[in-house]
């Protein structure tokens, strides 16, 4: 396996033990299973996004707490040079572009779906806001079952404990920019 995916497994397993917490109730609080954990942890097997929203909301901590990089007074970054968690065989892309810092609250993401991709996501009890804004393409948000299109150079939040899908109903990649604001 590459080294996202032991960075990831480590930081998750680094988390769990300091919280004293065995891989079976880990298992119970994020319900993934001990065999999935354990797999991640031992960086056999890479996390989906959806995956770790899971381990993320059971362990009430943020998102980029597995795909953090080096903290500095000031940087450039370039989303290219991020390794990205993918999703739905990999039509989903998600870039942590701005790690969580407990002073802003936040997780910055940028999250490439290519076109027809459809992606689920469960309700983050640990999420106040998600706020998206799209910058190349579009974007269907469903968000508690209600349907809103968003169009390159819109914005559009919702609560974070909804049950919210991503949609990019063209035949062109939709790019956008996702900040989820935590409680």
């Amino acid at each position: 396996m590459d080294n996202l995916a032991h960075d990831i497994g480590a930081k998750i397993r680094d988390i769990r033990k300091s919280m004293g917490l065995s891989l079976d109730a880990a298992a119970k609080l994020t319900g993934v299973s001990k065999a999935m954990l354990g797999q991640i942890e031992r960086g056999e097997s890479i996390p989906t996004v959806q995956t770790l929203w899971k381990i993320s909301s059971g362990l009430k901590v943020t998102f980029s707490n597995f795909v953090t990089m080096p903290k500095s007074d000031s940087a450039m970054v370039r989303i290219a040079d991020i390794p990205p968690v993918s999703e739905e065989d990999g039509k989903m892309l998600a870039y942590n572009v701005f790690n969580f810092d407990p002073i802003t609250g936040f997780d910055y993401l940028e999250i490439v779906l290519e076109p027809g991709c459809r992606h689920e996501s469960l309700p983050h009890t640990n999420v106040l806001n998600e706020y998206v804004v799209v910058t190349e393409g579009c974007l269907e948000m469903i968000v508690n079952n209600e349907s809103t299109l968003i169009e390159k150079g819109c914005a559009f939040f919702f609560s974070g404990n909804s049950v919210h899908t991503y949609v990019n109903p063209t035949n062109e990649r939709t790019v956008f920019q996702c900040i989820m604001r935590y409680m």
